[in-house]
């Protein structure tokens, strides 16, 4: 039975240097253990131990501490010499795994897509724990893993699942010897959910109650402009045109730069903000400045949301959505929508057309007609 409660090894930017977060519950005997690693620091802004990201170093991780505990490895790196709860890579898994992250960055995939296809990649691999060399893998083998490990096991969303299906599809591409058939895999339907939308007290509420200046800033920054959470992050001060009233998103989501309105009534706290707080190069910084994280980000927005006593679950997402719902409930054109909110397809944007409320008021339930037909023809048979 493990002594102290489950790691999780993931990779993370700070300080502008690639590094290990190593994060688990609050546990004073872990904490010295930890600590007793070289090369192990403690980091205040982003709260968890970090070592530097490299192989050698998650060796000595996993030696260090999967005698005492379960270690969940997340870290996107080379394979080699990395061992796995008892399974190590052959050479040539090794070596093909390798060249697979190589492929997918000259195919010039998001770097959030090459962690993601490869780490589904290697789980599938090690779940074969060496029973058959990748060529050999099979459709069956695919179909098993998806419903043994996926459904059953992890239970994951669809999304995860049509993600792990694009994983296959490309490795495939990758290697076009492997024996499943990628065309036979079929990605399960995407789940249709309307997005959570605020609404414009609630906006200003979680504004008010955002007290921090920094903070306040970000959360207007990401209302106010529409912008995605990597949007926000990726923000340089360079990229603020506080006179044309105009920001530019560098490189957004499908590598695509687009211009969207700053809003006035924002200029009075973004100009406080860069006074007080005089960041040099990103329009938001961690305390190093460096920038500054997207757990962070996540949890000022839910923290604060609590504070101004918002029932939903709000993310920096949430604040996307509203900004183009409101947007619509204003009467702006879809299409122009579209261009601020950097969508390739208008069927993406058009889904914020289910939730604004413009249209709905207009309609009447029918309940409210009974009721009122009813109030009229009680009130003609009293007059008589």
């Amino acid at each position: 039975m493990n002594k102290f409660p489950a790691i999780t090894l993931s990779d993370f930017t700070h300080r502008n240097s690639p590094q290990i977060k190593i994060s688990f519950p609050y546990n004073k005997e872990l904490v010295n253990l930890v600590k007793s690693i070289s090369g192990a620091r403690w980091s205040a802004s982003n709260k968890c131990w970090y070592i530097a990201l490299n192989k050698n170093n998650l060796n000595k991780l996993i030696n260090a501490l999967q005698p005492h505990t379960r270690i969940i490895n997340q870290v996107s790196i080379s394979t080699n010499n990395i061992p796995t709860n008892g399974y190590t890579f052959s050479e040539t898994e090794k070596q093909q795994l390798n060249q697979f992250w190589k492929w997918l960055k000259t195919r010039r995939y998001s770097a959030s897509t090459i962690k993601v296809y490869f780490g589904f990649v290697k789980n599938l691999i090690y779940h074969l724990n060496g029973k058959k060399n990748i060529q050999e893998i099979t459709n069956s083998d695919i179909e098993h893993y998806i419903y043994e490990v996926l459904v059953n096991k992890k239970n994951v969303a669809v999304s995860t699942q049509r993600q792990f299906i694009g994983a296959i599809k490309a490795f495939k591409q990758f290697l076009p010897q492997v024996a499943y058939q990628a065309d036979l895999l079929v990605r399960p339907k995407k789940s249709n959910f309307l997005p959570t939308v605020l609404s414009y007290e609630e906006v200003i509420l979680l504004i008010r109650k955002t007290k921090n200046l920094k903070h306040r800033a970000a959360i207007i920054m990401l209302y106010s402009c529409g912008l995605r959470i990597s949007e926000l992050l990726n923000l340089k001060l360079a990229d603020i045109d506080i006179f044309r009233k105009q920001v530019i998103i560098k490189q957004g989501k499908g590598r695509k730069d687009r211009i969207v309105v700053l809003s006035h009534a924002a200029l009075p706290i973004i100009g406080n903000y860069l006074q007080t707080y005089e960041p040099k190069t990103y329009f938001i910084e961690n305390p190093n400045g460096g920038k500054y994280s997207a757990e962070s980000i996540r949890a000022i927005i839910k923290r604060n949301a609590k504070a101004a006593g918002i029932k939903k679950r709000v993310t920096p997402h949430t604040l996307r959505h509203s900004y183009a719902t409101h947007l619509l409930e204003q009467g702006v054109d879809v299409r122009y929508i579209q261009e601020l909110l950097g969508h390739a397809r208008t069927e993406t944007t058009m889904i914020y057309t289910h939730v604004t409320r413009k249209d709905l008021k207009k309609i009447e339930s029918p309940l409210d007609k009974i009721v009122s037909d009813y109030q009229q023809n009680k009130n003609k048979i009293e007059k008589k």
